[in-house]
Order: structure tokens, then C-alpha cells, then sequence
């Protein structure tokens, strides 16, 4: 259990760390969105070679369905949801939305870390490196948004400090699910993830790299995608 809590620390860690280099200096939008780019290319691979493909392979293609669509409901409920409160909030929400989205998918990515562990199969470093590169440009887009809405550096890095503690403790959810769940639980929890992340990517992330990357949006997605891809057939 310890095991599974220090590989989450690890992957949560990416999103203090996106706090930290936005407080460091300025990131020009392409750089972000170059990041944000090779960071849904990985996730798309983690969906279709980790998520979806272990989900079929351990349950019912039913099971898979099921969590898929109650991903994909949750991650747009919670998402116009996070859209109200910015728009309620104006400029006093800055940075909040993106904040609150990490937590919407980097809790099921984390569980799905946890799940690994607790059967055996040890860290999956496809999804590890897809999670850790999709955080930091969540973390960095916040907390240059709420440090220009005036907000003091310690109350960003303590909002993101927070949400880095929740998704690193999904991954023990995660880890005591998997010793008391049968295999259609299991591939449900896959296919949540799945779906949530498929939402979130068509939605926000995509979307956001192509704004500020340009035509080049497209060459990182794919990078990221060989990378991961490569990544998955080596674990």
C-alpha cells in the first residue's frame, strides 16, 4: 500500500510542479500548448493500449461500456458545473476551473495506477509518463491565471499542493478497490476513466493545444502518442 502511495506522490507531483515553474517566469502560449499537445497524444494512447484494452481483457465488454458512459456523464456534469462557478465568480475564480478539472481526471487516472499495483502488474509507465505530462501544463495554465488575478504565490501553491494529495490518494482507492472488486468492477473503473478522460480531451485539452500551438498541435499529439504507444509495449 505504501508502495502504490509513493507512485501516486510521484504522479501527482507533476501538478505542484506546473504550479512552481508558472510562479518561476512566463511561458510563452506555444510552449504550453506544445505541452498540452504531447500530453493528450499520450493520453489517447493510455485510453486505447491501457485503459480500454486491460478493461476488455479483465471484464465484460458490458462493464467496459457502463464505465465509459458514466465517466464521459460525470466529466461533462462536473465540468459545466466548474463553467457556473466561473461565470459566477468573474475574475475571482481565476484558474479555478482548470484546478478543479485536474481533480475530475487525475482522479480515476490515479486509481487506475493503484489497480495495477494491487494485481500484480506493477506501474504501467505508459500511463505514469502520460499522467505526469498532461498535469504539468494543467498546473502551469492555474497558477499563471490566478497569480494575474492578484492571488499571493503561497495560496497557489497550496491549492495545487491540495489537489496533488487527492489524486495521489485515488491511487490507494484504487489499490484497496482492486483486493476487494471482481473483474467487471475493475474494467468498470477502466472504462470511467476512459471515458472521463476522452471527454476531457475532446473538450479541454485538444482544443487549448490547437488555440495556442498552432498548426503544431497536431506533430506534438502524434509525438506524444508514439511515445506512450512505445512506452505500453515495453511494460
Amino acid at each position: 500500500m505504501l508502495n502504490a502511495l509513493g507512485w501516486g506522490a510521484l504522479a501527482a507531483a507533476s501538478l505542484v510542479i506546473g504550479a512552481l515553474l508558472a510562479l518561476a517566469r512566463r511561458w510563452r502560449d506555444g510552449v504550453v500548448g506544445a505541452v498540452l499537445a504531447f500530453g493528450a497524444g499520450a493520453l489517447i494512447s493510455s485510453v486505447a493500449f491501457e485503459l480500454a484494452q486491460e478493461g476488455l481483457e479483465i471484464g465484460s465488454p458490458l462493464s467496459v461500456a457502463i464505465g465509459l458512459a458514466l465517466g464521459a456523464v460525470t466529466f461533462f456534469v462536473a465540468d459545466r458545473a466548474v463553467e457556473k462557478i466561473g461565470g459566477r465568480n468573474g475574475g475571482g475564480s481565476a484558474g479555478l476551473p482548470l484546478a478543479l478539472g485536474s481533480l475530475l481526471d487525475g482522479i480515476p487516472e490515479q486509481a487506475v495506477l493503484g489497480i495495477g499495483l494491487a494485481t500484480g502488474k506493477g506501474v504501467s509507465v505508459a500511463l505514469l509518463v502520460a499522467i505526469f505530462v498532461s498535469n504539468l501544463p494543467e498546473g502551469v495554465g492555474s497558477a499563471a491565471d490566478m497569480r494575474a488575478a492578484g492571488k499571493s504565490r503561497a495560496s497557489v501553491i497550496r491549492l495545487w499542493i491540495a489537489v496533488a494529495v487527492v489524486c495521489a490518494l485515488a491511487t490507494l482507492g484504487g489499490y484497496a478497490v482492486a483486493d476487494l472488486a471482481n473483474g467487471d468492477v475493475k474494467a468498470g473503473i477502466d472504462g470511467f476513466a476512459a471515458g472521463a478522460l476522452l471527454v476531457m480531451l475532446v473538450d479541454s485539452m485538444v482544443p487549448e493545444a490547437k488555440e495556442k500551438a498552432g498548426n503544431r498541435a497536431g506533430l506534438a499529439t502524434v509525438l506524444g502518442f508514439a511515445v506512450a504507444a512505445a512506452l505500453s509495449n515495453l511494460t
